[in-house]
């Protein structure tokens, strides 16, 4: 499925709306969700979301249930999430995301290169989160049974320039 929204409200419609057929028995995308996505139409679906290990504020945040923000800027090649969740958001994630799975620097690098050789669509590596959670192991045994799983791929703000960490990844690295 490949979106061409004009807005972020009308790709958060749109992507609720193309997760209709087949049901997806889970959904996995980066730590970006909002209340008018596919949980608002289809509640059984089970909605995971994925952050860097380096960026991990969301993940603490769900363990603990308290909101917690990053202690310093977190490094990491998936730039759309480097700043920590706020308070309007915190809310929507403690009651509406299902887990959340945190990925390594190479994990979010070969699911992007993943997507990169073998889709030919070029994404950034935060929207390599969402697969990189769903290629894990850690995934794999939360959701074992689960055969539809939608994943949000997003954005093309790819600086060319800054992606050393291509020819340093190895696609078999873990």
């Amino acid at each position: 499925m490949l979106l061409n929204a004009r807005s972020d409200a009308e790709t958060r419609r749109t992507c609720g709306r193309r997760f209709q057929t087949p049901e997806p028995d889970a959904q996995a995308l980066p730590v970006l969700p909002r209340r008018d996505g596919t949980w608002a139409i289809k509640p059984n679906v089970k909605i995971y979301a994925a952050e860097p290990l380096n960026a991990d504020d969301c993940y603490r945040s769900k363990t603990s249930g308290i909101l917690t923000a990053n202690i310093q800027p977190p490094i990491t090649v998936a730039d759309g999430v480097k700043t920590s969740i706020g308070p309007s958001t915190w809310p929507i994630i403690r009651d509406l995301v299902d887990e959340v799975f945190v990925v390594t620097e190479d994990e979010i690098k070969n699911a992007t290169r993943l997507v990169w050789e073998r889709m030919k669509l070029l994404i950034e590596p935060t929207a390599g989160l969402g697969l990189a959670a769903v290629l894990s192991s850690r995934f794999q045994e939360k959701t074992g049974d689960a055969q539809n799983i939608g994943v949000v791929l997003c954005g093309g703000n790819v600086d060319l320039s800054s992606i050393d960490w291509i020819r340093e990844s190895s696609p078999n690295s873990s």
